[in-house]
């Protein structure tokens, strides 16, 4: 296959003043309280290949995407993995009800996790006095769902194999030895707040944060403070779930900048981060014969209003009594969240060893499954030196010396723009349901997968790198 080297609002209708700042403070408080500052960052666009959230969030924009969904899953092809390693789908930064912010059932989540294509899931709960995240946390097989207990703490996701409550009052480097030391994985989280962070010792870093895309969104924040905006826009989110989570979705080109520059320190396994609460959105239930109550997604109430004031904006029935659901706008079900991006590991079985081995080897690519399922891309660098009877292939992760024989190979379920990144520059770049192309030096290897959907490119596959030595 030949290859070329590349350079490198809804404006408010005349609702009230008091209407508007009524909902408008439910909202900021619903932020304040967990979610929306988080959803926020989802909804950015990359500032490469730019197109706001809130201009995705719109019926015809949203139709196209879904026809573009549609359309890769109708041309994908099945492809069978040749290397010796089983493929199997994982979520990382996942929160239940064990956390403070969410109140996710467990068989909620495992049933959502199996919708979306998942076979295990890495809690990251937020530690608490009431419930040890590690002795208390979802753990083993659920049907047919690996669960992993962890925590979000200390800037990072920790992945114990022992209760940390004696050393709580550790910090980042120091939990991280410890875990790492007995076992456990350490990944660096949030980056973007920390992108001066060395923490020696970390299995990898996040590459992709849901939280991290929506906090760019300043232009969807305001338009979430227009009641009216967020009313028509629920219809949307009802009709289109996941086009309309995706919008958010941005090329996360300061985390990957970061990642490359850290690879080359020391190998770092990406990962993606869900993030997930299920907690993003509102609720209006009628209180009394006078009052409704603003709730956010866990049921917490927010406040309360006279009826009045908010019915000019929704239609509540003249039978409505206390308790009665009158309007609900949900943007993270779990099933979402969990199908918009994926870390696949490449494993022996489906245990928790094998994942651990996983993770440890850097054997993992980070696929955005919500537009394609991304299963059965396969990268490897093959060892094509004269003389050898047989190709050594080497698996993503793989530490290898350079020599002029190596060859970067790889197939894709689907045709798409393959680009190949050595230390953070782009070398190559390729179209097609394959590549094959010969290294020139040593150096940090990644590769990229990109689609077409509404005539932008969006980021598709990102794997962890290869290290090939001098």
């Amino acid at each position: 296959m030949q290859h070329t080297i590349s350079p490198r609002l809804l404006q408010s209708d005349n609702a009230s003043v008091l209407q508007t700042e009524v909902v408008m403070t439910s909202i900021i408080r619903l932020a304040k309280r967990a979610a929306i500052g988080t959803l926020v960052c989802l909804l950015a666009s990359s500032a490469t290949h730019a197109q706001d959230a809130v201009d995705r969030i719109r019926p015809k924009y949203l139709e196209e995407t879904r026809r573009a969904i549609e359309r890769y899953a109708a041309e994908r092809k099945e492809v069978t993995r040749s290397g010796p390693y089983r493929e199997v789908r994982a979520n990382l930064h996942v929160h239940s009800e064990l956390s403070h912010d969410s109140r996710g059932k467990i068989d909620d989540i495992v049933a959502a996790a199996k919708k979306a294509g998942t076979e295990v899931l890495l809690f990251t709960e937020h530690p608490s006095q009431e419930k040890d995240f590690f002795l208390d946390g979802h753990n083993g097989l659920h049907e047919g769902v690996l669960l992993i207990p962890g925590a979000e703490m200390k800037g990072m996701l920790v992945y114990p194999t022992m209760s940390l409550r004696p050393y709580e009052a550790a910090d980042s480097q120091e939990i991280t030895q410890l875990v790492r030391n007995r076992g456990g994985h350490v990944f660096l989280s949030h980056l973007e707040e920390r992108m001066d962070w060395e923490i020696a010792g970390l299995s990898g870093i996040e590459i992709y944060n849901t939280h991290a895309d929506f906090k760019k969104q300043k232009k969807l924040v305001e338009s979430m403070k227009n009641p009216l905006w967020i009313i028509k826009t629920t219809e949307l989110i009802k009709k289109y779930p996941q086009e309309v989570f995706s919008a958010l979705q941005t090329y996360p080109e300061d985390y990957l900048q970061r990642w490359d520059q850290l690879c080359q320190k020391f190998p770092h396994a990406g990962v993606a981060a869900n993030d997930a609460h299920q907690n993003v959105g509102i609720r209006i239930k009628i209180a009394s014969d006078t009052e409704v109550s603003i709730e956010d997604p866990n049921e917490d109430q927010l406040l309360k209003v006279n009826r009045l004031l908010v019915a000019p904006l929704l239609s509540i029935p003249n039978d409505a009594k206390p308790g009665d659901l009158i309007f609900s706008m949900q943007l993270d079900p779990y099933e979402v969240s969990l199908r918009h991006a994926g870390t696949h590991l490449l494993v022996e079985d489906l245990t928790k060893d094998a994942v651990w081995d996983a993770l440890e080897q850097g054997r993992t690519f980070v696929g955005f499954d919500w537009l394609a399922d991304s299963k059965g891309v396969e990268i490897a660098i093959r060892d094509s030196r004269e003389g050898t009877s047989e190709p050594k292939q080497y698996e993503i992760g793989s530490h290898l010396p350079f020599h002029s024989g190596l060859r970067l190979v790889g197939k894709s379920p689907l045709s798409a723009r393959w680009k190949i990144i050595r230390n953070g520059e782009n070398v190559a770049e390729l179209e097609g349901d394959t590549v094959d192309v010969k290294l020139e030096a040593a150096g940090v290897y990644r590769v990229e997968l990109w689609l077409q959907a509404n005539s932008e490119p969006r980021i598709w596959v990102m794997t962890s790198p290869f290290y090939v030595q001098p």
